[in-house]
């Protein structure tokens, strides 16, 4: 593995980190100013965003969970600019209801900042817990 490859896996755990906080302004700092997060699937929460509308967002999503949202990263590749994280989540959500769910995360960096997120999970488990069952028309 090259140098870079083992910085880029370091900055992924600390964005865990970072989301483990709920520091939804430390999060958006971690993009560059032309980088961007991508929800997959058809939630009311899919979709691309920008640095400065992930820091809003994110601060949205993760203040509902009052206790925090946990991550737990089980395995991590790294190749080029490119990290692929398999993880999990467990958080209470504001509604009553224990959010878990699994995931896939691709992480792409350049000059040590995030330009690229790709996040994969369990739609249907989303649209339950995160979107109270409502569907995007």
């Amino acid at each position: 593995m090259s140098e870079q490859e083992q910085k880029n896996k370091e900055l992924t755990r600390a964005f865990f980190e970072l989301m483990d906080a709920g520091d939804a302004d430390a999060i958006a700092d971690s993009y560059a100013d032309d980088g961007y997060v991508q929800t997959m699937g058809n939630t009311l929460i899919s979709g691309r965003r920008g640095k400065e509308e992930t820091r809003v967002f994110a601060g949205g999503i993760l203040s509902a969970f009052p206790e925090g949202l946990k991550f737990t990263i089980h395995s991590m590749t790294a190749e080029a600019d490119r990290v692929a994280v398999e993880a999990s989540s467990k958080g209470m959500h504001v509604s009553g209801v224990l959010y878990s769910n699994e995931y896939h995360f691709l992480f792409r960096w350049r000059d040590e900042q995030l330009i690229e997120l790709k996040e994969y999970m369990d739609t249907e488990i989303v649209t339950d817990v995160l979107c109270g069952g409502v569907k995007p028309e």
